[in-house]
């Protein structure tokens, strides 16, 4: 990916867990690396196509000066935030802010917190089959594009699917949607369960009814499983209510672990399904 690098820009802030520091300022000295698709801009010379680094500088000035934080993390954290959020061809960021007049009693030339963010891709399968299904399922692809921390991508169509795992219920109304998130995996999890629990979701019986179901398939292409969350979701090989709506808005995205294309798991399965 390429960079647009800034390097020690000098901003007087009020940042500190000590009165003093909120009360007289002092200096913190921010360094940034902007990763972004560059090629266009490169070729058309159009300031447009990239992104102002004298007017990213004042933002980061700005941004410093007129909030306050007790912690460099923190500072750091919202600033990453609110550069990825309003920039909108930044794809991630490397941040480093330094407090080289840190109060500890010591010889020191500088304290820092360095972090990276970024935006990430993730797909996402909805479900209901209880109460009004399309208004439910409606309802959680609204609040997601509202979200100030995702930027909604396709949407499938609402598909009828019989109930999948033994129980017997009413028919599901099944969707898969992109999303581009800030949140880690286990924030989006926590994030989906908010979704979840807003729609009166009860986990009540496995595989039961219920007014809203949202489950990460894919977050980018990594592969990872503990006690809460498993990516990819294990079960995405063996559902045809995933599987299709999937194959509208991603056929070609390859699953990191079976190395198959959506589209090729789905013709899979179908097999699989004819054969009995």
């Amino acid at each position: 990916m390429d960079e647009i690098r800034i390097k020690q820009l000098e901003v007087f802030a009020h940042h500190g867990v000590f009165p003093e520091e909120n009360r007289l300022g002092q200096k913190f000295v921010v360094s940034a690396a902007l990763r972004a698709d560059l090629r266009k801009a490169g070729l058309s010379d159009d300031l447009k196509l990239s992104m102002d680094y004298g007017a990213v500088c004042a933002e980061i000035q700005r941004f410093l000066t007129q909030h306050t934080f007790q912690l460099l993390e923190t500072a750091a954290e919202q600033l990453c935030a609110h550069l990825l959020r309003t920039l909108p061809l930044l794809e991630s960021i490397r941040l480093e802010i330094e407090k080289p007049w840190a109060p500890i009693g010591l010889p020191l030339k500088t304290a820092s917190v360095c972090i990276e963010r970024g935006w990430h891709t993730a797909y996402i399968a909805l479900g209901s089959n209880l109460g009004d299904k399309k208004a439910y399922l409606d309802g959680a692809v609204e609040t997601l594009k509202n979200d100030e921390n995702m930027r909604l991508g396709a949407v499938s169509d609402y598909l009828v699917t019989a109930p999948y795992g033994g129980v017997e219920q009413d028919d599901f109304l099944n969707a898969v949607l992109c999303v581009r998130t800030l949140l880690p995996p286990h924030e989006l999890l926590d994030r989906l369960h908010e979704i979840e629990q807003a729609a009166k979701r009860e986990r009540l019986v496995h595989w039961g009814p219920r007014t809203l179901d949202l489950d990460i398939l894919f977050y980018d292409d990594i592969t990872m499983a503990d006690e809460t969350l498993h990516i990819p979701h294990p079960e995405i090989p063996k559902r045809d209510f995933v599987l299709c709506p999937l194959a509208q808005i991603a056929p070609y995205f390859v699953h990191p672990v079976y190395r198959r294309t959506v589209t090729e798991l789905l013709e899979q399965l179908d097999r699989e399904n004819e054969n009995g």
